[in-house]
């Protein structure tokens, strides 16, 4: 592999490749990071222009497809969480105690413990402090919840965190973050080379592209990482609300490159705002009450941004050229979310749209408005939709009726709440399952084309002029089932002309 300098100036030419799933057999000529010809495989040698140094790579029949990307990750998390104890696929408060009891005798120490991905949304019992003080009193533990809308601590951990006083130890949305951010950090750099292999695997999968909604500063983590090396992947680094005055004052727009003078890898990217929380933690912000809390403070969820500062925050961002990403997941929430896009006009996005009411399916297309959705999350808490949203699950994750309304799809993982992986995007938008069972609301499935296009942000073909982000697969998705696409062996990747994943 070469930087991108090294690479603007390459010339290479794929041969006998696919163009597009149940594509003909073509010839691509990549030039200066962009595609300059495609032409058909038996004219190739008629019409293209021989350039001096040109590489010339035969393909086999291989399939080309638009580099893809993931439009809603948390970089750093997901490159901490895969070093974290794994906690995915327990069933109860003391299933997670006694991991957390046995790793702590494998890995003791005064640090914290750390660990990711329990649901506790269907569960018997309560996460609870005292079930963690009983396993490991001495050390702190922080574990954080698949949907990362929570944190649930031992006495050690909260009292390290300055919430000694917390009754349960389980603290939700922004509580959870101020928690989480008052606990010591890996070193800067550590987590930096984290962040570099996590890039690269992802290169691996066929991502081209990720939108990193990381809490905190993530433009200057991006900015000091850029300048040390270019990521295997293109960045788009959010702007959080505490630093959007700063952003304005820099004169940063979205689509702004910062990190690498002369056109890198890492852009500004979105404005990152909530509206309410998750389905999980019964926070999604609903016109139903959730079962079981009716007549409770937070029967209907949690309203994270009233309407008007949400209104006030996007105005501010859009008249500077900041484009705001709306988080918002129950079906009041959206309908918020999309009054302030129309209130304010602007381009943007609603990341999530997992609950939508009917009238608001064709407002995305009609204001523009983009659905940055994560498919994996409809098979992965299909239970506890069907529990908490009952007789309302027809209108959840509801792929098929925004693409039917005209709305703009991209898809994303929510790294680390489901893994950083667009294949298995595609394969749960196809299939609606991932466990053998019937596919969960079969009506909602997509055909593989428009999954693959929601996947490489609305791309369905490489073509000339087009930056040389690309992904060449051994298999034709058109003829893969969902496991295959799930697993899809992916040759090689190319981002802005140089090879990020491959042999080449």
């Amino acid at each position: 592999m070469t930087d991108f300098a090294d690479a603007s100036h390459r010339t290479v030419t794929l041969a006998r490749v696919r163009l597009g799933a149940g594509g003909p057999l073509v010839a691509v000529r990549v030039a200066d990071g962009r595609v300059t010809h495609v032409v058909p495989e038996h004219e190739a040698g008629v019409r293209a222009v021989p350039v001096a140094g040109e590489r010339v790579l035969d393909l086999e029949g291989r399939v080309l497809l638009p580099g893809l990307w993931d439009a809603h990750v948390h970089l750093a998390e997901w490159a901490s969480a895969r070093r974290r104890l794994d906690l995915a696929g327990t069933a109860s408060a003391r299933e997670v105690a006694d991991r957390v009891r046995e790793h702590g005798r494998g890995a003791p120490g005064a640090t914290v413990l750390f660990g990711y991905g329990f649901r506790d949304g269907l569960w018997a019992d309560a996460p609870h402090k005292r079930l963690l003080d009983a396993v490991l009193p001495g050390r702190p533990v922080a574990l954080v919840s698949a949907d990362l809308h929570a944190v649930w601590l031992n006495s050690a951990g909260l009292a390290l965190a300055g919430r000694g006083d917390h009754p349960t130890g389980l603290v939700r949305e922004r509580e959870g973050h101020e928690v989480l951010s008052a606990l010591p950090e890996a070193p800067a750099e550590e987590v930096d080379g984290w962040v570099a292999d996590a890039c690269r695997a992802a290169a691996a999968r066929g991502v081209t592209g990720v939108i990193d909604f990381q809490f905190g500063d993530t433009v200057a983590a991006w900015e000091r990482r850029a300048a040390v090396a270019p990521p295997a992947v293109r960045v788009d680094a959010a702007v959080y609300p505490d630093h959007l005055d700063a952003a304005i004052a820099r004169g940063l727009r979205t689509g702004s490159e910062i990190g690498l003078r002369g056109g890198g890898p890492v852009r500004v990217g979105p404005l990152k705002l909530f509206t309410d929380g998750s389905l999980n933690t019964r926070t999604a912000l609903c016109r139903d009450p959730y079962p079981g809390l009716e007549g409770t403070d937070g029967a209907h969820g949690l309203e994270q941004t009233p309407p008007h500062e949400l209104v006030r925050l996007m105005r501010r961002a859009a008249a500077e050229g900041i484009e705001p990403a709306v988080h918002a997941i129950g079906d009041h929430a959206n309908t918020v979310a999309l009054d302030a896009f129309e209130a304010v006009r602007c381009r943007g996005r609603i990341e999530h749209a997992q609950l939508l009411s009917p009238e608001d399916l064709p407002r995305f297309a009609e204001l523009g408005v983009t659905a940055g959705v994560q498919p994996r999350h409809a098979t992965d808490d299909r239970d506890v939709a069907d529990r908490y949203w009952a007789g309302r699950t027809g209108r959840a994750f509801a792929y098929a009726d925004l693409l039917a309304a005209g709305a703009r799809l991209e898809f994303g993982s929510d790294a680390p709440v489901s893994p950083l992986d667009p294949w298995l995007a595609v394969a749960s938008a196809v299939g609606r399952t991932d466990d053998g069972r019937p596919a969960w609301h079969p009506e909602q499935c997509l055909p593989v084309r428009d999954a693959l296009a929601a996947a490489a942000r609305g791309r369905r073909l490489v073509r000339v002029g087009d930056p040389a982000d690309l992904v060449v697969v051994d298999t034709d998705p058109l003829a893969a089932d969902p496991d295959t696409l799930r697993t899809m062996p992916v040759h090689a990747t190319m981002t802005a002309g140089r090879w990020t994943h491959g042999p080449y």
